[in-house]
């Protein structure tokens, strides 16, 4: 894939994320922006770099990392209260605005690459992309919409970004959260 940096400066926007979320194992509790090598929708391909995802909101967040596409072709929808124990999620401050590639409108069609990048199910184009973007740009992340909750936004975070930039508030199991009732709610999932 071939990206022209000067193609995607229309694309590039200051945004500092307020009042997002990030939702992880329960296990990592003690380093909630830690990072890792994944296969994530901007992971890279070839472990050249790391990231991080933050959510707009719980119900995105939940969607994202938790549910993803298990109940497609399912007419019930549960969660129980121990698979949710196994998560922690935790509000994440930004120090200063981010320089993000926009992809939640139609930055695809105008950069000329495949639209499944910000929202198919399949996320090899979206890995390609996105180490394509880290090599040629000096760029913090990729604003895009949830694939999940269209109207909601998500941020993937380039590790060259996450370190100073960002911070934490509590970690909270996921469980004890009073808000994970209306979020599942959201969801229409029911919590067992």
């Amino acid at each position: 894939m071939q990206l022209d940096p000067a193609a995607i400066k229309p694309f590039v926007c200051t945004f500092k994320p307020i009042g997002y979320l990030r939702v992880f194992r329960w296990q990592h509790r003690t380093s909630p922006l830690g990072m890792g090598f994944g296969k994530t929708r901007f992971a890279s391909p070839t472990d050249k770099f790391k990231l991080l995802y933050l959510g707009q909101d719980l119900p995105t967040c939940i969607a994202e990392a938790i549910i993803r596409d298990r109940f497609e072709g399912s007419t019930r929808r549960v969660l129980t209260r121990n698979e949710l124990s196994r998560w922690g999620v935790c509000a994440v401050t930004v120090a200063h605005p981010l320089q993000l590639l926009d992809l939640r409108g139609d930055g695809c069609l105008h950069l000329g690459v495949s639209t499944d990048i910000a929202g198919g199910k399949s996320q090899d184009d979206a890995r390609i992309f996105s180490e394509e973007l880290y090599a040629k740009t000096h760029l913090h992340g990729i604003l895009y919409k949830s694939r999940l909750r269209k109207r909601q936004n998500c941020v993937a975070v380039y590790d060259r970004a996450a370190g100073a930039a960002l911070s934490t508030g509590d970690v909270t199991q996921m469980e004890r959260l009073a808000d994970l009732v209306p979020a599942l709610q959201a969801l229409r999932i029911e919590l067992i």
